[in-house]
């Protein structure tokens, strides 16, 4: 059934006649009446009886009135939402990424986003480095994805977001003796905390590691944290995330630097309303600094 036909069912009924309702609708009056026998040839009855001056509803028309009345209401409702989604009134934006950078740079940029569009819902999922980060866009279980730009990104839309500057972190008793910079082959002498089972990780710190130097394989970046709080290790993080989790940290640059580059992945094509603000969103925050 055309949702137009339903439309101007009901209209004839609310106007009570097919004049005042091809009047309020802006169509022909000889239209109109086409369109309601158009209706009833096609449900097989009649909806009006015409014996009168008056049109009146027969039994099949108001069992018909009912779900049309439905049918518009329900038309409605779903205008709205899509205009909501639209208007970033409402809606939800899917982003995936992994442990690597789930509060840096992921914390602030939600933050921000969340700041300008309170009505939006940011889901963040976990993926299994670059490539899960892609899989999980392929598969449409998210539309952005934040991971490291030096990975390849083959079929994907990158946008450069950030560099982040690693950093030795460690227990201050640690530190001593070690000086800022601390030279790359040197460090493959500092007992080391970090994820070996990150690929992307392993790929980027590998010139740092020695052959008995990392005392802790750890996933949980809580926990890495934890035993670098208590002088187990040293570990490898972004400089920002050094001084906002690790306070009483003893901080040392790498020499040569080492850097690390971040941004939005996302799949070819028109993004959603609310992927698109968040992308705006995000590239805003990087040119402000």
């Amino acid at each position: 059934m055309d949702l137009h036909l339903v439309t101007y069912f009901v209209a004839v009924i609310d106007h009570g006649g097919i004049t005042k309702a091809a009047q309020a609708l802006y169509i022909s009056q000889p239209s109109l009446s086409q369109a309601i026998r158009t209706l009833e040839r096609r449900l097989g009855t009649t909806l009006f009886d015409r014996t009168g001056r008056r049109l009146t509803l027969t039994e099949a028309g108001r069992t018909l009135e009912v779900a049309a009345r439905r049918i518009l209401a329900d038309v409605d409702r779903a205008k709205a939402r899509v205009a909501a989604v639209r208007d970033l009134e409402a809606g939800a934006v899917e982003i995936t990424t992994f442990s690597a950078f789930s509060l840096h740079p992921v914390v602030d940029l939600v933050r921000r986003f969340r700041a300008r569009y309170p009505r939006i819902m940011v889901r963040v999922s976990d993926a299994d480095g670059p490539s899960g980060v892609h899989t999980a866009l392929r598969r449409g279980e998210a539309e952005l994805g934040i991971t490291d730009l030096s990975a390849e990104h083959g079929g994907m839309v990158a946008i450069p977001l950030v560099e982040q500057h690693l950093v030795l972190a460690m227990h201050p008793d640690l530190a001593e003796g070690l000086p800022d910079p601390v030279p790359r082959a040197l460090v493959r002498d500092v007992p080391l905390v970090v994820d070996l089972g990150s690929r992307a990780d392993a790929a980027r710190t590998g010139e740092l590691l020695g052959t008995h130097n990392v005392v802790v394989d750890c996933a949980h970046p809580t926990a890495t944290w934890e035993f670098v709080r208590r002088g187990i290790g040293a570990t490898v993080v972004p400089a920002p995330l050094a001084r906002q989790q690790m306070p009483s940290a003893a901080v040392r640059a790498i020499e040569p630097p080492l850097i690390r580059p971040v941004g939005l992945v996302l799949r070819a094509g028109e993004p959603s309303p609310a992927a698109a603000a968040f992308i705006a969103s995000a590239t805003e925050q990087l040119r402000e600094g």
